[in-house]
């Protein structure tokens, strides 16, 4: 059984696909042992809660300096025994030691085709921002693995998603999110569990 730990910063929708996914057996041999929110009060943690799935809050806010959040945010993902860390929406720079620690298990979905609208300051709405003032007429989704870098470890799956002539930075969003990373992330766990990636 692959023993996946879930972080999230919001509403949780990818938590609640991996949650579903999970349930109907799409995602096998896996089991979700817990879910750290870097924020108080979010969504995400009422669909941990809904779900029987152990969580909590680590929050940077909660801590006199960065290095002490680091150390106890590693120390409590560490008390969940992960065999995967995957990242849903979670909006928040990974400490050295944890990306050191969990090398090859950290996995991540970016809400574009990487090497497109990734790195530094693309997240949530910016990265369909930035798509659409690009004009591509393609955007989609991307799952890899955490390394150093932002948005620069391996590749492990992604799907492309057209962009319509009306769309606003929140209905590519919304596309983005129903066509492909609501599908991408099970997928992606399924293929880790099974030790096919």
């Amino acid at each position: 059984m692959l023993r996946v730990l879930v972080m999230v910063s919001g509403g949780g929708t990818n938590l609640q696909a991996i949650i579903d996914r999970v349930a109907d057996g799409t995602i096998t041999n896996t089991e979700l042992v817990g879910v750290i929110s870097n924020n108080h009060g979010v969504f995400a943690l009422e669909r941990a809660e809904k779900a029987g799935i152990p969580h909590e809050v680590v929050s940077a806010k909660d801590f006199d300096s960065r290095e002490t959040f680091n150390e106890t945010l590693l120390a409590r993902v560490d008390s969940y025994k992960p065999d995967l860390i995957v990242l849903a929406g979670f909006l928040v720079v990974i400490p050295k030691a944890m990306i050191e620690k969990y090398e090859c298990r950290i996995i991540n979905i970016h809400p574009s085709l990487i090497p497109s609208f990734c790195g530094t300051g693309y997240y949530g709405l910016k990265v369909h921002e930035a798509a659409l003032a690009r004009g591509v007429k393609v955007s989609g989704a991307t799952v890899h693995y955490v390394d150093a870098g932002t948005d620069t470890g391996p590749i492990i799956l992604q799907k492309a998603v057209e962009v319509l002539p009306d769309d606003t930075p929140k209905t590519l969003q919304q596309r983005i999110m129903e066509q492909a990373e609501w599908k991408l992330l099970p997928q992606a766990i399924n293929l880790i569990a099974n030790e096919r990636k």
